[in-house]
Protein backbone atom coordinates (compact mmCIF):
# COMPACT_ATOMS: atom_id res chain seq x y z
CA UNK A 1 0.00 0.00 0.00
CA UNK A 2 2.70 2.50 1.01
CA UNK A 3 4.61 1.85 -2.41
CA UNK A 4 1.24 2.39 -4.29
CA UNK A 5 0.88 5.85 -2.36
CA UNK A 6 4.05 6.52 -3.49
CA UNK A 7 3.76 5.72 -7.09
CA UNK A 8 0.47 8.18 -7.07
CA UNK A 9 2.81 10.60 -5.59
CA UNK A 10 5.12 10.71 -8.37
CA UNK A 11 2.71 10.74 -10.60
CA UNK A 12 1.19 13.61 -9.98
CA UNK A 13 3.89 15.19 -9.22
CA UNK A 14 4.97 14.56 -12.90
CA UNK A 15 1.88 15.83 -13.64
CA UNK A 16 2.17 18.94 -11.78
CA UNK A 17 4.90 19.86 -13.79
CA UNK A 18 4.06 19.36 -16.82
CA UNK A 19 1.35 21.60 -16.88
CA UNK A 20 3.72 24.16 -15.23
CA UNK A 21 5.24 23.93 -18.29
CA UNK A 22 2.70 25.18 -20.57
CA UNK A 23 1.78 28.09 -18.41
CA UNK A 24 3.60 31.56 -18.25
CA UNK A 25 3.42 34.50 -16.09
CA UNK A 26 0.69 36.78 -16.61
CA UNK A 27 -0.96 40.39 -15.70
CA UNK A 28 -4.75 39.15 -15.56
CA UNK A 29 -7.82 41.25 -15.22
CA UNK A 30 -11.05 39.57 -14.15
CA UNK A 31 -13.41 42.75 -13.47
CA UNK A 32 -13.22 45.94 -15.30
CA UNK A 33 -12.67 47.97 -12.45
CA UNK A 34 -9.54 49.73 -13.17
CA UNK A 35 -5.72 48.48 -12.59
CA UNK A 36 -5.98 48.16 -9.06
CA UNK A 37 -7.91 44.37 -10.88
CA UNK A 38 -5.07 43.07 -12.56
CA UNK A 39 -3.53 40.15 -10.69
CA UNK A 40 -0.33 38.13 -11.56
CA UNK A 41 -0.98 34.48 -12.01
CA UNK A 42 -0.37 31.20 -14.30
CA UNK A 43 -2.17 31.26 -17.32
CA UNK A 44 -2.30 29.11 -20.66
CA UNK A 45 0.92 29.78 -22.74
CA UNK A 46 -0.61 31.28 -25.80
CA UNK A 47 -0.52 29.46 -28.96
CA UNK A 48 0.53 31.10 -32.40
CA UNK A 49 -2.31 31.28 -35.01
CA UNK A 50 -1.92 31.73 -38.60
CA UNK A 51 -0.53 35.06 -39.16
CA UNK A 52 0.88 35.09 -35.79
CA UNK A 53 4.20 35.58 -34.38
CA UNK A 54 4.96 33.93 -30.76
CA UNK A 55 7.43 36.33 -29.21
CA UNK A 56 8.84 35.58 -25.59
CA UNK A 57 8.47 39.12 -23.80
CA UNK A 58 11.53 40.60 -22.12
CA UNK A 59 9.75 44.37 -21.88
CA UNK A 60 6.46 45.74 -22.40
CA UNK A 61 4.86 48.85 -23.09
CA UNK A 62 2.15 50.78 -21.09
CA UNK A 63 -0.48 52.64 -23.02
CA UNK A 64 -2.73 54.62 -22.51
CA UNK A 65 -4.99 51.90 -23.99
CA UNK A 66 -4.41 49.83 -21.32
CA UNK A 67 -5.74 51.58 -18.73
CA UNK A 68 -9.17 51.99 -20.61
CA UNK A 69 -9.06 48.16 -21.23
CA UNK A 70 -8.69 47.98 -17.17
CA UNK A 71 -11.72 50.28 -17.00
CA UNK A 72 -14.01 48.73 -19.80
CA UNK A 73 -13.96 52.53 -21.91
CA UNK A 74 -11.69 51.39 -24.51
CA UNK A 75 -13.52 50.66 -27.94
CA UNK A 76 -13.04 46.90 -27.48
CA UNK A 77 -14.35 44.76 -24.77
CA UNK A 78 -12.64 41.27 -24.55
CA UNK A 79 -13.92 39.03 -23.00
CA UNK A 80 -12.87 38.39 -19.12
CA UNK A 81 -10.22 37.60 -17.94
CA UNK A 82 -7.63 38.84 -20.12
CA UNK A 83 -4.14 40.18 -20.39
CA UNK A 84 -3.90 43.74 -21.48
CA UNK A 85 -0.42 44.80 -23.19
CA UNK A 86 -0.78 46.30 -26.66
CA UNK A 87 3.01 46.16 -27.13
CA UNK A 88 5.93 44.74 -26.00
CA UNK A 89 9.19 43.73 -27.22
CA UNK A 90 11.37 40.36 -27.63
CA UNK A 91 12.80 37.47 -29.32
CA UNK A 92 10.76 35.36 -31.59
CA UNK A 93 10.05 31.68 -30.69
CA UNK A 94 8.15 31.02 -33.75
CA UNK A 95 5.36 31.91 -36.57
CA UNK A 96 5.96 35.04 -39.32
CA UNK A 97 8.95 35.74 -41.50
CA UNK A 98 11.14 36.36 -39.34
CA UNK A 99 13.81 33.45 -37.74
CA UNK A 100 13.79 32.28 -34.25
CA UNK A 101 15.77 34.42 -31.90
CA UNK A 102 15.24 37.68 -34.12
CA UNK A 103 14.86 40.64 -31.57
CA UNK A 104 11.82 42.32 -32.40
CA UNK A 105 9.34 45.25 -31.18
CA UNK A 106 5.79 44.20 -31.76
CA UNK A 107 2.31 45.58 -31.08
CA UNK A 108 -1.13 43.58 -30.64
CA UNK A 109 -4.63 44.30 -28.92
CA UNK A 110 -3.94 42.23 -26.06
CA UNK A 111 -1.62 40.20 -24.20
CA UNK A 112 1.72 41.80 -23.53
CA UNK A 113 1.93 41.74 -19.75
CA UNK A 114 3.08 38.04 -19.67
CA UNK A 115 6.04 36.36 -20.27
CA UNK A 116 4.93 35.22 -23.93
CA UNK A 117 2.35 36.79 -26.41
CA UNK A 118 1.42 36.71 -29.91
CA UNK A 119 1.28 39.60 -31.88
CA UNK A 120 -0.07 40.01 -35.77
CA UNK A 121 3.00 39.24 -38.11
CA UNK A 122 2.14 42.68 -40.17
CA UNK A 123 3.06 44.22 -36.47
CA UNK A 124 6.22 42.98 -35.69
CA UNK A 125 9.25 44.09 -36.29
CA UNK A 126 12.81 43.38 -36.02
CA UNK A 127 14.07 45.49 -33.53
CA UNK A 128 17.15 47.98 -34.80
CA UNK A 129 20.55 47.09 -33.28
CA UNK A 130 20.96 50.55 -31.67
CA UNK A 131 17.54 49.96 -29.13
CA UNK A 132 17.19 47.49 -26.22
CA UNK A 133 14.38 45.81 -25.13
CA UNK A 134 13.11 48.76 -22.86
CA UNK A 135 13.47 50.91 -25.80
CA UNK A 136 11.42 48.42 -28.18
CA UNK A 137 8.91 48.45 -25.71
CA UNK A 138 7.79 52.17 -26.40
CA UNK A 139 8.81 51.99 -30.81
CA UNK A 140 6.03 50.59 -32.54
CA UNK A 141 2.53 52.08 -31.09
CA UNK A 142 4.31 55.46 -30.34
CA UNK A 143 6.93 56.11 -33.20
CA UNK A 144 4.40 54.72 -36.09
CA UNK A 145 1.66 57.09 -34.61
CA UNK A 146 4.00 59.83 -34.86
CA UNK A 147 4.96 58.94 -38.47
CA UNK A 148 1.77 58.39 -39.45
CA UNK A 149 0.06 61.79 -37.85
CA UNK A 150 3.31 64.15 -39.11
CA UNK A 151 3.84 62.78 -42.76
CA UNK A 152 0.79 61.00 -43.61
CA UNK A 153 -1.89 62.73 -41.95
CA UNK A 154 -0.25 65.92 -41.67
CA UNK A 155 1.91 66.49 -44.60
CA UNK A 156 4.50 68.13 -42.54
CA UNK A 157 6.96 69.96 -44.91
CA UNK A 158 10.70 70.86 -43.95
CA UNK A 159 11.15 74.00 -42.34
CA UNK A 160 7.20 74.10 -40.70
CA UNK A 161 6.88 74.96 -37.35
CA UNK A 162 5.27 71.55 -35.21
CA UNK A 163 3.51 72.35 -31.78
CA UNK A 164 3.53 69.12 -29.45
CA UNK A 165 1.16 68.87 -26.95
CA UNK A 166 1.70 66.24 -23.99
CA UNK A 167 5.20 66.87 -24.84
CA UNK A 168 6.69 64.93 -22.41
CA UNK A 169 4.86 61.49 -22.77
CA UNK A 170 5.40 58.40 -24.93
CA UNK A 171 3.71 60.01 -28.35
CA UNK A 172 4.93 63.39 -27.00
CA UNK A 173 8.72 62.70 -27.16
CA UNK A 174 8.11 60.60 -30.32
CA UNK A 175 6.57 63.03 -32.26
CA UNK A 176 9.27 65.36 -31.00
CA UNK A 177 12.08 63.24 -32.35
CA UNK A 178 10.06 62.57 -35.87
CA UNK A 179 9.22 65.81 -36.44
CA UNK A 180 12.67 67.17 -35.86
CA UNK A 181 14.31 64.30 -38.13
CA UNK A 182 12.05 65.78 -40.96
CA UNK A 183 13.37 69.24 -40.23
CA UNK A 184 10.85 71.02 -38.76
CA UNK A 185 10.98 73.26 -35.51
CA UNK A 186 9.49 71.70 -32.74
CA UNK A 187 7.73 73.73 -29.30
CA UNK A 188 6.71 71.40 -26.91
CA UNK A 189 3.74 72.55 -24.68
CA UNK A 190 4.16 71.06 -20.92
CA UNK A 191 4.24 71.86 -17.35
CA UNK A 192 6.57 71.50 -14.47
CA UNK A 193 11.06 71.48 -14.79
CA UNK A 194 11.12 67.15 -14.59
CA UNK A 195 8.72 67.39 -18.06
CA UNK A 196 10.40 70.48 -19.56
CA UNK A 197 13.21 68.76 -19.03
CA UNK A 198 12.04 65.44 -20.89
CA UNK A 199 10.77 67.41 -23.82
CA UNK A 200 14.55 69.13 -24.52
CA UNK A 201 15.88 65.22 -23.98
CA UNK A 202 13.78 64.54 -26.61
CA UNK A 203 14.80 67.25 -28.97
CA UNK A 204 12.33 69.98 -28.47
CA UNK A 205 13.74 73.61 -29.61
CA UNK A 206 11.62 75.17 -26.93
CA UNK A 207 9.49 74.20 -24.12
CA UNK A 208 6.07 75.95 -23.42
CA UNK A 209 4.68 76.09 -19.67
CA UNK A 210 0.87 74.72 -20.37
CA UNK A 211 -0.18 76.44 -16.88
CA UNK A 212 0.74 80.32 -18.51
CA UNK A 213 -0.80 81.54 -21.59
CA UNK A 214 1.10 79.06 -23.55
CA UNK A 215 -0.91 80.68 -26.78
CA UNK A 216 0.37 83.80 -26.35
CA UNK A 217 3.75 82.54 -26.21
CA UNK A 218 3.60 80.39 -29.37
CA UNK A 219 2.39 83.36 -31.09
CA UNK A 220 5.13 85.80 -30.08
CA UNK A 221 7.74 82.54 -31.05
CA UNK A 222 6.33 82.57 -34.56
CA UNK A 223 6.56 85.94 -35.04
CA UNK A 224 2.60 86.30 -34.83
CA UNK A 225 1.72 82.93 -37.38
CA UNK A 226 1.15 80.27 -35.10
CA UNK A 227 2.40 76.87 -35.44
CA UNK A 228 2.17 75.04 -39.07
CA UNK A 229 1.07 71.33 -37.62
CA UNK A 230 -0.26 71.15 -34.11
CA UNK A 231 -0.37 67.49 -32.01
CA UNK A 232 -3.07 66.82 -29.61
CA UNK A 233 -3.27 63.71 -27.63
CA UNK A 234 -5.08 65.43 -24.81
CA UNK A 235 -8.25 67.42 -26.14
CA UNK A 236 -10.21 68.92 -23.90
CA UNK A 237 -10.04 72.56 -23.47
CA UNK A 238 -6.64 71.90 -24.97
CA UNK A 239 -8.38 71.17 -28.69
CA UNK A 240 -9.82 74.50 -28.38
CA UNK A 241 -6.85 76.58 -27.50
CA UNK A 242 -5.14 75.14 -30.31
CA UNK A 243 -7.25 76.65 -32.74
CA UNK A 244 -5.82 80.21 -31.70
CA UNK A 245 -2.27 78.71 -32.06
CA UNK A 246 -2.36 77.99 -35.24
CA UNK A 247 -0.97 79.44 -38.67
CA UNK A 248 -3.11 80.11 -41.63
CA UNK A 249 -3.48 76.80 -43.78
CA UNK A 250 -2.34 74.91 -40.64
CA UNK A 251 -3.29 71.30 -39.83
CA UNK A 252 -4.74 70.07 -36.00
CA UNK A 253 -3.55 66.30 -35.05
CA UNK A 254 -6.50 65.27 -33.45
CA UNK A 255 -4.72 62.00 -31.83
CA UNK A 256 -6.56 61.29 -28.18
CA UNK A 257 -8.01 62.51 -25.48
CA UNK A 258 -6.14 62.05 -22.23
CA UNK A 259 -7.63 64.85 -20.89
CA UNK A 260 -10.56 63.11 -20.71
CA UNK A 261 -13.32 65.30 -22.91
CA UNK A 262 -14.11 65.39 -26.45
CA UNK A 263 -14.02 68.25 -27.30
CA UNK A 264 -16.89 69.72 -29.83
CA UNK A 265 -15.52 71.60 -32.87
CA UNK A 266 -16.04 74.76 -33.07
CA UNK A 267 -16.09 75.38 -37.06
CA UNK A 268 -16.19 79.00 -37.23
CA UNK A 269 -12.29 79.12 -36.55
CA UNK A 270 -11.81 76.29 -38.75
CA UNK A 271 -13.23 78.97 -41.63
CA UNK A 272 -11.83 81.79 -40.72
CA UNK A 273 -8.16 80.59 -40.12
CA UNK A 274 -8.21 78.43 -43.70
CA UNK A 275 -6.99 75.11 -41.37
CA UNK A 276 -7.61 71.69 -41.25
CA UNK A 277 -8.56 69.58 -38.34
CA UNK A 278 -7.45 66.24 -39.17
CA UNK A 279 -7.93 62.76 -37.85
CA UNK A 280 -5.52 60.46 -36.58
CA UNK A 281 -6.50 56.64 -36.11
CA UNK A 282 -2.82 54.87 -36.70
CA UNK A 283 -4.68 51.17 -35.51
CA UNK A 284 -7.88 51.87 -37.90
CA UNK A 285 -5.41 52.67 -40.71
CA UNK A 286 -2.69 50.07 -41.27
CA UNK A 287 -4.63 47.21 -40.67
CA UNK A 288 -5.83 48.05 -44.26
CA UNK A 289 -2.44 48.86 -45.91
CA UNK A 290 0.41 46.67 -45.14
CA UNK A 291 2.76 47.89 -47.30
CA UNK A 292 2.00 51.44 -45.92
CA UNK A 293 3.05 49.88 -42.32
CA UNK A 294 5.80 48.24 -43.92
CA UNK A 295 7.51 51.20 -45.27
CA UNK A 296 6.76 53.38 -42.48
CA UNK A 297 8.30 50.41 -40.71
CA UNK A 298 11.14 50.60 -42.69
CA UNK A 299 11.82 54.34 -42.47
CA UNK A 300 11.61 54.55 -38.63
CA UNK A 301 14.08 51.59 -38.75
CA UNK A 302 16.73 53.89 -40.43
CA UNK A 303 15.97 56.84 -38.17
CA UNK A 304 16.69 54.88 -35.37
CA UNK A 305 20.16 53.44 -36.99
CA UNK A 306 20.79 57.02 -37.79
CA UNK A 307 20.35 57.81 -34.11
CA UNK A 308 17.57 60.29 -34.92
CA UNK A 309 15.22 58.61 -32.86
CA UNK A 310 15.43 57.04 -30.00
CA UNK A 311 12.42 55.76 -27.17
CA UNK A 312 12.96 57.76 -23.90
CA UNK A 313 12.46 55.18 -21.07
CA UNK A 314 11.20 56.81 -18.13
CA UNK A 315 10.00 54.87 -14.58
CA UNK A 316 10.90 50.81 -15.23
CA UNK A 317 8.39 48.84 -13.60
CA UNK A 318 8.46 44.78 -12.73
CA UNK A 319 5.84 43.20 -14.26
CA UNK A 320 4.08 42.60 -11.09
CA UNK A 321 3.91 46.19 -10.59
CA UNK A 322 1.54 46.79 -13.48
CA UNK A 323 -1.15 48.84 -11.93
CA UNK A 324 1.03 50.44 -9.92
CA UNK A 325 2.77 51.91 -13.58
CA UNK A 326 -1.06 52.24 -14.98
CA UNK A 327 -1.28 54.53 -12.22
CA UNK A 328 1.38 56.67 -13.31
CA UNK A 329 -0.11 57.21 -16.06
CA UNK A 330 -3.93 57.63 -15.34
CA UNK A 331 -2.20 60.47 -13.17
CA UNK A 332 -0.76 62.25 -15.96
CA UNK A 333 2.91 61.26 -13.83
CA UNK A 334 4.75 59.81 -17.00
CA UNK A 335 7.96 60.91 -18.33
CA UNK A 336 8.70 59.64 -21.71
CA UNK A 337 7.59 55.59 -22.33
CA UNK A 338 6.83 53.73 -19.15
CA UNK A 339 7.79 50.03 -19.59
CA UNK A 340 7.22 47.09 -17.40
CA UNK A 341 10.66 44.72 -17.21
CA UNK A 342 9.28 40.88 -17.92
CA UNK A 343 12.88 39.31 -18.13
Amino acid sequence: MPARSTRRRSRNQRTSRAARAHTIRALSLAELTGPDALELVDVPEPVAADGMVLIDVHAAGVSFPDLLLTRGEYQIRPDLPFTPGIEFAGVVRSGGDLAPGTRVAAAGMLGGFAEVAAAPAAMTFALPDALDFAQGAGFVMNYHTAYFALHRRGRLREGEVVLVHGAAGGVGTATIQVARAAGARVLAVTTGDEKAATAREAGADEVIDSAADWVAAVRERTAGRGADVVMDPVGGERFDQSLRAMAPEGRLLVVGFAGGTIPQLRVNRVLLRNVDVVGVNWGGFVGGAPDYLREAGDALAALAEAGAVRPIVGARYPLAEGARALHDLAERRALGKIVLEVR
